[in-house]
């Protein structure tokens, strides 16, 4: 019985400790917008970058900040060079451009102010009107996100 009962205490125990960012895709933002306004994360990596893991690791450990993003925005997490389906974002279509053996998604080169080569990890924070209220570049820890979101929007 003792087994029993250990086996489900660790099963169960990634619900209690580990609270994790509800993310969305673009294809289910523009329904989500018509059903329920609100304003929206987008979190631009890549693979390979070991500053984005860490930064990805660190936001959802921070349980404050996962709850006030799951309650009040839609998350986005979009990797720049391995997303290659068309992505319709804001009423223009965007694809992936292969370069060879890699290549760059179109919406990162619009979103993104370094068009030539963009910044990772790329947060663009946009409200519910679809207007850019924030562009940070580069790692954002969990307090200074809060922050940042709290001066943006009220919270």
């Amino acid at each position: 019985m003792k087994i029993i009962i250990r086996f489900l205490f660790l099963m169960c125990m990634p619900f209690f400790c580990f609270s994790q960012i509800k993310t969305v895709t673009f294809a289910d933002l523009e329904i989500l917008q018509k059903e329920n306004s609100k304003p929206i994360i987008i979190h631009i990596y890549t693979s390979w970058c070991p500053v984005c893991k860490i930064e990805s690791f660190e936001l959802n450990k921070d349980k404050d900040l996962v709850k006030l993003i799951n309650e009040n925005f839609y998350f986005v997490n979009f990797d720049a060079e391995k997303t290659k389906e068309k992505i319709r974002f804001q009423g223009e279509e965007f694809n992936y451009v292969s370069n060879g053996s890699s290549g760059i998604h179109e919406l990162v080169l619009a979103l993104s102010k370094n068009k030539k080569q963009p910044v990772y990890p790329l947060w663009i924070i946009i409200d519910k009107n679809g207007n850019l209220v924030d562009y940070h570049e580069g790692l954002f820890r969990a307090e200074k996100m809060k922050k940042k979101l709290g001066e943006l929007f009220d919270f």
